[in-house]
């Protein structure tokens, strides 16, 4: 053994030939963290002074290749500011030209994951092999930052500028056949092949049919492009990458894109302090921060749904109550991830209903070529539509997907009860309605759950998993591993009005009424809060969601929440309900709904809408401070997810803003609202919120943010 160190080994094979090889102990995976950086070190000064290494293959001991850095480290680091960060970089980008700078060809053996920091070793090799199982990418645009241990300057000497652009911009993961074809890797081999492959590139590069010199030398020259090339080169993506990222909301991209400039002309080393101080710039950001906690609280995520592994009970039969389009997108999930399920409703066109929903949705698959019509086939086959209970005996779990109604929900729960065995899982998509009551109808009440998924099914990820008053653990427990068998990110809740997602957006709906009363246009809030993050703004969304929906849920948060969610006013949302105006529903709500030129709905200024909300507010129109809509949006935003919290509605904010982001599509960059408290500061936000209690209950700050503020704490460390 060369050396042995408890992230990396290196030990001589045959003919000159070494392993170097990354095994973190005590991790499932490879990482860059302070461990294998000191043992990276270590292990190169060991091949350096072994002069019987002709060669090396560097390879993982684990199923993944390396996932790239600790991201759990960086707080640290990005804490102290940019010339620090700046200065952390160099000694990295030391290690990592000292590997690639030893006098020996070096192959990188590519087994399965390989991301960021773990790509950016691939780089640093001569060559690249790559297992037909692996993948590869850039992805750190999606935190927020970009590559920092030279991914930017190698990867654009390797496969050219504008492919490296599409590459990190995209934060894409490329799969072999892609890799291949843009030059990123050398080879594409079977998995059982990929050892003897590398091997075999290290003794062609030794015995000189391979020029890995030259190979080398191209990723310490500047890129082959003269002057002329490169502007046009850089300006043509410059239009297209901040088209898509707004440099306000999404500053990496542009940083990208600078980084690469100022370094596409110079050597590696004076490449690598551009891409450093860009790298830099990048992590001190806001959104840097948010990005990356998102990526941890989406870790702290799957680690509280993994918990209920243990307790869980197997599905291998699902059903679902309900044939609509709701139950139809339940149905079309369940199948494409490989659980059967029973779609039941009560008459012959319902049942049409959803399986034409599920049609629609594989079709779709197979026409964006995701899906083979044979693999369509298989999914279809495993929805079986029926008008009868005669099979669910053998179910598992049934998911009721019916009307929102609770007397309706209630018979037939406990109608489906008597049908099924007696450890069957019940659980509800109901969006408002308490479990605990829907349980008093059912002689089992442990054995009920809700499940909430949100519309459209397959495009939204996340499912709140509801814990009525006597549901047991296992109830809970099967159903969070169905969640993520079904392909959803599962985030437990206990029960109340509203639950978690819908209790929060409730009063940001009330908060927009409020504003309407006041005087304000529903068109320039709408553009206040898109231009501040949100898909969509509260008019728009309204419209999209329904209106009656709408209605029906407020008059749940209103007896729910008197205090706070009960208004002593007609709003204009209740005013177009009366009007019959349901938004895309029937084409007019705040907006009427046209099909433009690709047949899909757009929305248009209807003049009816503001003689409507004129109606109600007692206030001139007048325009508003940009700033004052967003504080008074998001503050009953905020503060009902902090009463969650202090209800322990929600386990941590971790959850808290994960559902958020995932349910009602909150502003990524901005992290989640208590992500967003945070980097508003506790202290002022509290005074936010007392410059606006005279508005009501919902604007006054809840005891636990002052409690923070008092002590100076905050949401995340």
């Amino acid at each position: 053994m060369i050396h042995a160190g408890n992230a990396i080994t290196v030990q001589m094979l045959s003919d000159g030939i070494a392993e170097f090889r990354f095994d973190l102990q005590g991790e499932s995976v490879n990482k860059f963290n302070r461990a294998t950086l000191e043992d990276f070190k270590a292990a190169i000064d060991a091949v350096k002074t072994n002069s019987d290494i002709k060669g090396l293959i560097v390879t993982s001991g684990k199923s993944t290749f390396i996932v790239g850095a600790d991201i759990t480290e960086f707080g640290e680091n990005f804490a102290k500011g940019e010339a620090a960060i700046v200065e952390w970089a160099g000694p990295i980008h030391d290690l990592f030209n000292s590997f690639e700078d030893l006098e020996i060809p070096k192959v990188a053996a590519i087994n399965g994951i390989a991301l960021g920091g773990g790509f950016e070793m691939c780089l640093v090799c001569d060559y690249r092999v790559m297992s037909e199982a692996a993948t590869v990418g850039l992805p750190e645009v999606k935190l927020g930052i970009i590559p920092g241990f030279g991914g930017t300057v190698r990867l654009s000497r390797v496969i050219g500028i504008d492919n490296a652009i599409e590459w990190i911009a995209t934060s894409a993961n490329k799969k072999p056949a892609a890799a291949l074809k843009d030059g990123a890797v050398d080879a594409v081999v079977a998995a059982a092949q990929l050892q003897n492959a590398a091997i075999d590139l290290v003794k062609q590069a030794i015995e000189g049919r391979l020029d890995w010199k030259a190979k080398r030398q191209e990723k310490l020259d500047p890129v082959k492009l003269d002057v002329l090339e490169q502007m046009m080169a850089f300006n043509s993506s410059r239009g297209v990458v901040l088209a898509k990222a707004n440099p306000a909301q999404y500053p990496a991209p542009k940083l990208l894109l600078d980084s690469l400039q100022a370094g596409a002309s110079v050597p590696r080393n004076e490449a690598l302090r551009a891409e450093a101080e860009g790298f830099a710039k990048a992590a001190v950001t806001p959104q840097a921060e948010a990005l990356i906690g998102l990526f941890i609280n989406d870790q702290v995520v799957k680690k509280a749904s993994k918990k209920h592994e243990k307790g869980a009970h197997p599905v291998n039969q699902a059903a679902v109550l309900g044939a609509g389009i709701m139950g139809g997108g339940i149905a079309y999930q369940a199948a494409s991830k490989g659980t059967p399920i029973i779609m039941k409703d009560i008459g012959n066109p319902q049942l049409a209903l959803g399986m034409a929903e599920a049609n629609k949705l594989l079709t779709k698959q197979v026409e964006r070529k995701k899906m083979t019509p044979a693999k369509m086939g298989e999914t279809l086959a495993r929805i079986r539509p029926t008008l009868s209970y005669d099979e669910f005996k053998e179910v598992d779990i049934v998911i009721e997907a019916v009307t929102e109604n609770p007397k309706i929900k209630e018979a037939v729960l406990k109608d489906t009860e008597a049908k099924v065995g007696p450890n069957t899982i019940l659980a509800s998509n109901t969006s408002t309605i308490s479990i605990t009551r829907l349980a008093k109808a059912l002689a089992r009440p442990e054995n009920f759950v809700g499940m909430h998924f949100f519309n459209p099914v397959h495009m939204m990820p996340l499912v709140e998993v509801i814990r009525g008053e006597q549901t047991s653990e296992e109830a809970v427990a099967t159903t969070v591993v169905l969640a993520q068998k079904m392909g959803k990110t599962p985030i437990v809740v206990n029960d109340c009005p509203g639950f978690l997602v819908n209790r929060v957006l409730f009063p940001y709906f009330g908060a927009f009424d409020l504003l309407l009363k006041d005087g304000a246009d529903f068109q320039q809030i709408d553009k206040v809060m898109e231009k501040f993050g949100w898909p969509m703004g509260p008019a728009y969304l309204m419209d999209v969601v329904g209106i009656d929906t709408g209605v029906h849920g407020a008059e749940v948060m209103a007896e729910g929440y008197p205090d706070r969610m009960k208004p002593d006013f007609k709003g204009s949302i209740e005013v177009m309900y009366e009007n019959k105006r349901l938004g895309q529903k029937n084409d007019v709500g705040f907006y009427k709904y046209e099909l433009d030129r690709k047949g899909k709905k757009a929305k248009v200024v209807d003049p009816t809408a503001y003689e409507l909300v004129a109606t109600v507010a007692t206030t001139e129109k007048r325009e508003y401070d940009a700033q004052e809509i967003i504080d008074r949006m998001m503050l009953a935003f905020c503060n009902e997810t902090v009463r969650c919290l202090e209800d322990k509605i929600v386990a941590t904010p971790h959850e808290a803003d994960m559902a958020m982001i995932m349910g009602v599509g909150f502003p990524p960059f901005r992290g989640g609202p208590c992500r967003y408290i945070d980097q508003t500061g506790v202290t002022e936000y509290v005074a936010l919120c007392d410059k606006y209690a005279h508005l009501g209950k919902a604007y006054e700050a809840p005891q636990m943010l002052r409690d923070m503020a008092a002590h100076n704490k905050k949401f995340y460390g």
